[in-house]
């Protein structure tokens, strides 16, 4: 563990120490084959045994039935704000949005380009510092599907539970928040989560969509664009991203090893409160920037009396081992990021580190 630092960067995220350790292991000669990886065919026996191995354990995980396709593919969330629209919009061509941050308005403005969209409901008027709640929703009769962000990064909240929409299908970004807790993916057309926030390296997107809403990607997409094309060959269209997808089985087995969803979600709110309690006590030093009741567990943002105490809190705490702290570029201050492979000992340190600053500033 030598010259390892804290790694409070809202992503790529950190990975467990197990892992990386296994994957360091392995780098060079995967299982003594005399390649790595990195290397390997995706069309080789080896490999086809670690996709469908992370498939497996992911399912596991969260209890995916087969009535959902599993896919890895690329293009990161980003994409998909794209494919989500053009693959399950059709044929109404119209879709609810629940705008809670910068993702969600990217998403918006792609679902624009192929239908039309309604803002369910927005928190924008108060800089999406809180989740609107059920009762303010305006949701759409014959709406396609209802896009939600589960958790947002870069102002620090996030949904407890997922938004009730009837029959109409839920689509959800899950990128910063998936395998925290358990979910019910039955409640869910389609989920989608980019790696390299809680599941491994950039480079590899999730999508977990329930099997009979394929029946609406139009024969005309762009056969890369239909997740069909993706469904029927098992993430093995063209080369998937093998070594991220790797990376991500060792993360699911690790979490198997740990004690599943459950337990991690008792890790997480336990990691949450140390900072959350240090942020609220230290009358008024350090303020929450989220509404306490929409309070993100993956990343934690707060502000100091002023930016120059913001920017010498960063300096110090980067000095010392603490590396991502400087809150995004759009909103400013702090913001810890403690997602699922970020030890407790880090927060503990930083919760220090904190407290011997408010003491000497």
């Amino acid at each position: 563990m030598e010259n390892r630092i804290y790694n409070f960067s809202a992503g790529p995220c950190t990975l467990p120490n197990e892992v990386m350790l296994e994957a360091q292991k392995d780098f060079y000669s995967y299982k003594g084959q005399g390649l790595s990886v990195m290397e390997m065919s995706h069309r080789s026996k080896t490999y086809d045994e670690i996709i469908v191995s992370a498939e497996k354990d992911l399912r596991t995980l969260l209890n995916i039935s087969d009535d959902y396709s599993v896919m890895f593919l690329q293009g990161g969330a980003t994409l998909q704000f794209s494919m989500v629209a053009l693959n399950l919009m059709p044929p109404n061509n119209k879709a609810d949005y629940i705008n809670t941050g910068a993702w969600s308005k990217k998403a918006i403005t792609e679902a624009k380009r192929v239908g039309e969209v309604n803002i369910a409901a927005t928190s924008e008027g108060k800089n999406f510092n809180y989740i609107p709640k059920q009762d303010a929703f305006n949701l759409t009769p014959g709406a396609s599907y209802v896009h939600y962000t589960s958790n947002n990064t870069i102002f620090g909240t996030g949904f407890k539970t997922e938004p009730e929409v009837g029959d109409v299908p839920l689509v959800c970004d899950a990128s910063s928040d998936i395998l925290s807790k358990p979910i019910d993916v039955n409640k869910y057309g389609l989920i989608y989560a980019g790696a390299q926030k809680n599941m491994g390296p950039a480079g590899a997107v999730l999508v977990i969509v329930k099997k009979s809403l394929l029946e609406r990607s139009p024969n005309e997409l762009h056969t890369y664009l239909n997740y069909n094309t993706h469904a029927s060959k098992g993430s093995m269209y063209n080369t998937p991203p093998t070594y991220t997808i790797y990376i991500m089985g060792l993360v699911y087995k690790w979490l198997l090893r740990n004690g599943g969803l459950d337990a991690m979600q008792k890790v997480n709110e336990a990691k949450a409160k140390l900072l959350y309690d240090a942020i609220d006590n230290s009358d008024g030093y350090y303020k929450g920037a989220a509404a306490i009741e929409d309070r993100s567990l993956m990343n934690v943002t707060f502000n100091l009396a002023n930016e120059e105490l913001e920017k010498k809190i960063i300096a110090e705490a980067t000095a010392k081992g603490f590396s991502g702290l400087k809150g995004h570029r759009s909103v400013g201050g702090l913001r810890a990021s403690i997602y699922n492979a970020f030890p407790t000992t880090g927060v503990e340190a930083l919760v220090k580190f904190m407290t011997d600053f408010k003491s000497n500033n």
